[in-house]
């Protein structure tokens, strides 16, 4: 399946980090969360993907037309580095298509401006591109087959603790509750769609706000519940936690390192 990767947002919230850097090649260790992110797909066999650039869609281009993969993984260093092999897979065997799809478009409009490119594919997957997580893709995409739907996306806990507030109508607190007690779950960026998504898309909407009422009401959108590992990085302090578990060799996402793989 191809994958669809959103690249094009300004990331404002990470600016003290990013101000010139576009947020999916803020690194996580010594490679950016996007690589992160294509790695976990690859691991589950799905290398095609369409990158929709946007805010510094050139220092996207450019990091992946100059990787030399050497210089990311193990490797063997013959004939006075006139050989080199590689211990590890890397990116290698991956396809990346790079499409400008605006500097200010919203995610529908990414979507839609990739649509050409999806032409005979029965369904894809599709992500934000700001977050990482040890689910088990294929349990999600069994879940997806077996009810039929058109849209999917992963549904998770955020990890901040928010304290979750119910007022009356004259804004008399009702109720306060930490969100971790609650059944409050948030939409994870980890989307399956199929082909017919494009039926519920109108011009200049958001994705997940119209396209999405209109699969509710047919009862062609469903969550797939996931406890298990998720967090994203819409903030430096979320950069910071991320990176201190890479640097701690405690990074859940790294799922291809569970079968003796050092990449």
């Amino acid at each position: 399946m191809k994958v669809v990767l959103f690249c094009g947002g300004l990331g404002t919230r990470l600016r003290e980090h990013s101000e010139t850097i576009p947020k999916p090649l803020v690194n996580i260790g010594y490679r950016p969360i996007l690589w992160h992110l294509m790695r976990y797909y690859a691991h589950f066999g799905h290398k095609d993907f369409i990158l929709c650039l946007g805010y510094r869609g050139d220092m996207i281009r450019e990091y992946f037309l100059n990787y030399r993969e050497e210089m990311a993984t193990d490797f063997v260093m013959t004939r006075g580095g006139g050989k080199i092999e590689l211990l590890g897979p890397d990116i290698g065997d991956w396809r990346i298509t790079f499409v400008d799809t605006g500097m200010h478009s919203n995610l529908g409009e990414r979507l839609s401006h990739v649509r050409g490119l999806l032409d005979g594919e029965e369904r894809f997957l599709a992500n934000y591109s700001d977050g990482l997580t040890n689910l088990p893709l294929p349990l999600q995409l069994e879940h997806f087959r077996r009810h039929g739907a058109i849209a999917s996306f992963v549904s998770v806990k955020p990890r901040i603790s928010y304290h979750v507030v119910t007022s009356d109508q004259d804004g008399r607190v009702t109720a306060i509750d930490d969100i971790s007690r609650t059944n409050i779950r948030i939409n994870g960026g980890y989307f399956i769609f199929k082909k017919q998504i494009f039926n519920y898309m109108k011009e200049k909407e958001e994705l997940v706000i119209e396209p999405f009422q209109r699969l509710l009401k047919e009862k062609q959108l469903i969550g797939y519940s996931y406890d298990g590992f998720w967090e994203s990085m819409d903030t430096f302090k979320d950069r910071q936690h991320l990176e201190s578990l890479y640097a701690a060799g405690q990074a859940p996402w790294e799922i291809w390192k569970k079968n003796g793989s050092k990449q």
